[in-house]
């Protein structure tokens, strides 16, 4: 697998390389988008980017040329949707503050609810005004292993469970869709055995919607992801059930396409080697230590596989600012570039500021051309902005 998004990093000056930084592959990023309307064509499914998981707006008039719009969580995302993007907008949110659900109804083309209360509250701000209101529900079926990544674990705060539907659906009139997420990196297997739980469960409102949101989660271009079961899957569903099927993934788009460079700072021995990098875990891929997982490093392996073994610690302050433990042939040296693999989703839209550190500069490559461009550095004024 390609983890390093076919960057030829011959191609790349190294050391001309502003640290840290992400590198976008955007031909990368074009097959991605090629597989996916590869489903769309295949379906007649839409799939819009969700903004969580890669919101690179430089890209967007690459992106739109495939998908058919934007899923949004905030009255921000949705903005940069509507006004970067076009296409439809989609809305989810737990819940809407009144300030904000009224700027999103002069913007969304779907907005979905998260609880009969929210729909309630809401609805009559609705009426005439050509919105699309959905509810999510929740099927209390576990794909996911990771807790904190689990939309239907228990107790969670995310979609109405059937008990709850069916107790209040004397307040649905209007609802034109329903939208489903319990998926996070998986393979089309999980969505099959998902949608036969919502069948079973909320089958029966179908009846009364034109549309359904199968949510994200689905790691469609990943290259052991069974394709043609998820196009079978989806049409299937489609003759059975005449309504318009819509996909929301953002992992999916981004999968596989960036890198992070980093630079080592410094190098020394406290019981073990340990490397000091100008990047972060926490602030720059803090999904290493959410999910958590071991990022790949070009040219560097698990322990014990190399001669040389180092800690690899980021610059903040947090005793855990630790991206993890790597094996490497040669001795690292301060100023010496690495290189982590599969940095496009999932960083940008998490990075912070923590600490003071700057966010990592962004650039813009393509493999056909070879050509390299900066596209956003950022700096003290983007630190001192975001406080007060």
């Amino acid at each position: 697998m390609d983890t390093f998004g076919k960057i030829n990093l011959k191609d790349i000056q190294l050391r001309d390389l502003k640290t840290p930084c992400y590198i976008v592959n955007e031909s990368r990023i074009e097959e991605n988008l090629i597989t996916l309307n590869r489903m769309q064509d295949a379906t007649g499914v839409k799939i819009l980017l969700a903004l969580k998981g890669f919101a690179m707006w430089s890209l967007f008039p690459l992106i739109r040329k495939y998908l058919a719009g934007i899923a949004a969580s905030s009255l921000n995302e949705a903005r940069l949707g509507k006004e970067e993007f076009g296409g439809e907008l989609h809305v989810y949110a737990p819940a809407y503050a009144d300030a904000d659900f009224a700027e999103l109804l002069k913007m969304a083309d779907h907005i979905s609810f998260n609880s009969i209360g929210q729909w309630n509250l809401f609805k009559h701000r609705m009426k005439g005004g050509g919105v699309q209101p959905a509810i999510r529900v929740n099927p209390e079926h576990s794909e996911v292993d990771t807790r904190l990544y689990d939309p239907c674990a228990p107790y969670s705060r995310l979609g109405i469970t059937h008990k709850n539907f069916t107790e209040g659906i004397q307040f649905l009139d209007g609802i034109t869709g329903l939208h489903f997420h319990n998926l996070c990196e998986l393979n089309s297997d999980a969505l099959e055995r998902t949608l036969e739980v919502v069948e079973q469960k909320f089958g029966f409102f179908f009846k009364r919607i034109s549309w359904i949101n199968f949510g994200g989660g689905h790691h469609i271009t990943r290259h052991d992801y069974d394709i043609e079961r998820l196009i079978r899957i989806i049409n299937d569903f489609k003759s059975r059930y005449p309504v318009e099927v819509y996909l929301e993934p953002g992992e999916a788009i981004a999968l596989n396409t960036g890198i992070l460079v980093s630079s080592v700072l410094d190098v020394f021995n406290n019981g073990m080697d340990i490397a000091i990098l100008d990047t972060s875990a926490t602030a720059h891929m803090p999904d290493v230590l959410e999910m958590p997982y071991r990022p790949p490093l070009l040219h560097g392996f698990m322990p014990g596989k190399k001669k040389y073994l180092y800690r690899l610690g980021g610059m903040t302050c947090l005793a855990g600012d630790v991206v993890g433990d790597y094996s490497f042939d040669k001795p690292l040296k301060a100023g010496q570039k690495l290189i982590f693999g599969d940095m496009a989703h999932y960083t940008m839209v998490k990075s912070t500021t923590f600490n003071g550190v700057n966010l990592p500069h962004i650039y813009l490559f393509n493999s056909d051309t070879g050509d390299l461009k900066l596209i956003r550095s950022f700096g003290y004024e983007d630190y001192k902005n975001r406080l007060s």
